[in-house]
């Protein structure tokens, strides 16, 4: 479709979208200024494994209007990107409050990503500031800074932090000094709030925009329905820099909700905060579900207060969810993506078989259709496209390139998802058209392994697919055809993926080398055949464990 189309069709939407009620005139500065007014007590707790920090949202607006007025000192206004590369820790949530009552645009950056992905994300979002920690556990924030790329729009590198790398401006200076007053002025709610990059399936990050408007109705859902109130805790797993992270991190202002915030997943540490917060909600993959119930019985810990946990990115066993039943807790699945969040629900008073084998059904504004592959709309109970769309759909990709094969006419986005609608309006999804891999909530562009499996000097040919894992999900299990005879080592592998300065957790977990691949008559990888084959091996391996 053409960019006139797009904008046509958008402009449409979002028409019906104020007639129906779910977007307003307010922005994110107008949002979090009436969260001050209702809920100024609200907690935000920031759990590390050494130390609590708990602080309210009253002060964090106060810390975030104080960054606001530091961003603006650097040349920051309307429109300007600001990255933040910070993990669950205060300064990400005051970075992110700063940045949004400045006018400008937030760019959360994931804190596993190494220089090369942070360069990448950096010159294609044409980001003005960057704000990062000296150092995270393991993580030398200031090493990578010496080896970044940043592209020419890059003014200012902030640091948080004791150790000052040169020509950065140190946080305690960006937070001193008298805070902004009121909303800064030219903004609009339909104006982009945040670029959130996610992987392509080209392995070429994609900038997905979200406007005020779509950001704060996603937020609003939980409210909607009766997810979370200002009696209950929640309990936030996700790391930074992905749309779960930006979007915990602002889930205590609609509702008032306290948020206990983890600085990195651990299972023990996950039941005390339970225990110790009373917290009642939590959302993450059936890996999390899975330890939170076993470190309890384990370690002996209190988690009578935890009764909901929402779970994307992977089927659940519906053993799990009978366990979680029985423990009191009721574990549904949802359905969405960076570009859609939560486009479909379980309720909670869904029946246990709805919540472990369906992905929700869809409301609150939100619709789903789906396509055989002339796009034609398909009957309920047949298996097709799944293309959606709805309020909380973000507005285009950062480059408007991607927009052309993203979306169709009508405002559809295509989510490269294949699924049913049964008769009652529950979404199965059943298969990816998309080539990626979603190791425990992380997507992973199998072109971006192969491309860097393809600079080993003996790889002729590598297919990179996912695995099922019982740990998360999926992990990353290569193929390949090498060069002469002889053998591809795993440490070999993973030396080739440091040496390219990404996440470890692309770092294939499987190598298996094969003669050849299985190829379809253009000469196109049969990856299907690929993926059925460790399907039926790990099948297998989990009949062979139950019977002994």
């Amino acid at each position: 479709m053409t960019p006139e189309q797009r904008q046509h069709d958008l402009e449409l939407m979002r028409e019906s979208w104020y007639q129906g009620g779910h977007y307003s005139s307010r922005t994110m500065a107008e949002a979090l200024a009436d969260a001050g007014r209702r809920f100024p007590g609200t907690r935000f707790v920031f759990a590390a494994e050494e130390e609590r920090i708990t602080v309210t949202l009253a002060d964090l607006l106060e810390r975030g209007r104080r960054a606001a007025a530091g961003l603006r000192r650097l040349g920051v206004g309307p429109g300007d990107v600001v990255a933040v590369q910070v993990p669950n820790r205060q300064e990400l949530v005051v970075s992110y409050f700063g940045a949004w009552l400045a006018g400008a645009v937030v760019l959360p950056i994931t804190h596993i990503y190494d220089s090369a992905e942070v360069g990448v994300i950096l010159r294609d979002a044409g980001a003005k500031v960057l704000i990062l920690p000296d150092a995270w556990r393991s993580i030398d924030f200031v090493a990578r800074l010496a080896r970044l790329d940043p592209g020419p729009t890059l003014e200012h590198v902030v640091m948080i932090g004791g150790r000052a790398a040169p020509e950065t401006v140190p946080w305690s200076e960006l937070v001193a000094g008298e805070g902004e007053l009121g909303p800064p002025e030219g903004v609009r709610p339909d104006d982009v709030c945040a670029v959130i990059y996610t992987s392509g399936t080209t392995g070429v990050p994609k900038g997905v925009q979200h406007t005020h408007n779509s950001l704060l109705y996603e937020l609003r859902k939980g409210d909607l329905m009766n997810e979370a109130g200002p009696d209950d805790v929640r309990l936030i797993p996700w790391p930074s820099g992905h749309v779960a992270g930006l979007l915990a991190a602002c889930s205590g202002i609609t509702g008032g909700t306290d948020t206990v915030h983890m600085d990195r997943w651990h299972d023990r540490h996950a039941v005390e905060l339970v225990e110790e917060f009373r917290c009642t909600i939590t959302s993450g993959t059936p890996l999390h579900v899975e330890a939170i119930l076993t470190a309890a019985e384990k370690h002996g810990r209190d988690i009578s207060s935890l009764r909901f946990v929402q779970v994307g990115g992977a089927n659940v066993p519906p053993a799990l969810v009978a366990r979680a039943d029985a423990a009191g807790i009721v574990v549904a699945r949802a359905y969405g993506s960076t570009e859609h969040p939560r486009c479909a629900t379980s309720p909670l008073d869904a029946s246990a078989r709805k919540r472990s084998l369906t992905d929700g059904v869809v409301r609150f504004g939100d619709e789903v259709r789906i396509v055989d592959e002339e796009l034609r709309p398909l009957p309920a109970g047949q298996q097709g496209e799944v293309l959606t769309r709805g309020p909380s759909q973000f507005v285009g990709y950062r480059d408007p390139v991607h927009d052309l094969s993203a979306f169709l006419p009508g405002g559809w986005f295509r989510t490269g998802d294949v699924g049913r609608l049964d008769e009652d309006g529950h979404l199965t999804i059943t298969d990816r058209i998309k080539d990626i891999i979603i190791r425990g909530g992380e997507n992973i562009a199998s072109k971006e392994v192969e491309d860097i499996l393809a600079t080993h000097p003996r790889v002729r040919h590598a297919a990179v697919v996912a695995e099922p894992d019982p740990r998360y999900g999926e992990r990353v299990a290569a193929f390949v055809v090498l060069d002469g005879d002889g053998t591809l080592g795993i440490e070999e592998v993973r030396e080739l993926f440091a040496r390219h300065r990404v996440a470890p957790q692309k770092t294939p977990e499987r190598v298996e080398v094969v003669p050849e691949l299985p190829l379809a008559p253009s000469g196109k990888v049969r990856k299907y055949e690929l993926r059925e084959r460790l399907r039926a091996r790990a099948a297998a391996e989990t009949a062979a464990g139950s019977r002994s």
